[in-house]
């Protein structure tokens, strides 16, 4: 399942690239996300936790940043297991910057995929839930930057952690 869109951001591309780059901000615009744990500067863990139709699922989940070429480009890989589920969930997540004027335009691209019970649950209800997340994220980066940008929304990259 691709999930991708478009976002312009009104800031210039370096503020918004080190906005995305800093995962506990990042974090905080992904619904049910809570507990992330840096393990190195490009590993982290976390939960998600989601409610896909009448199911409320809870997964673990490792991050690794597999590509940062500033100011353009993040690439990550993303693997998870749904808590006391038999399942699995990757994705592989693309996000290329441009400048648009004085704001930033952010294209993203996730490629995800679910086995197990929540996988059997179709693409259509799946696909629904991840639009439902990305409409989340989205609304919260514009207001994380409407606010001042991320580190006065969040008191700086050390209140975020």
């Amino acid at each position: 399942m691709i999930v991708s869109g478009e976002i312009t951001i009104p800031a210039p591309r370096p503020v918004v690239f080190d906005a995305l780059q800093n995962a506990p901000f990042f974090a905080s615009c992904v619904e049910g996300v809570r507990d992330l744990k840096e393990i190195d500067p490009t590993h982290y863990d976390a939960v998600l936790e989601s409610k896909v139709a009448f199911m409320k699922f809870t997964f673990k989940v490792s991050v690794e940043v597999t590509k940062i070429a500033p100011p353009d480009r993040i690439e990550a890989k993303i693997e998870g297991a749904p808590i006391g589920v038999v399942g699995r969930f990757t994705a592989v997540s693309t996000t290329d910057l441009s400048e648009a004027g004085d704001e930033t335009l952010v294209k993203y691209s996730i490629d995800a995929n679910i086995t197990g019970k929540l996988g059997s649950m179709g693409q259509p209800v799946l696909k629904a839930k991840a639009k439902e997340m990305e409409k989340g994220f989205v609304e919260k980066m514009r207001a994380a930057f409407a606010a001042g940008g991320p580190v006065a929304r969040a008191g700086g990259p050390e209140a975020a952690a």
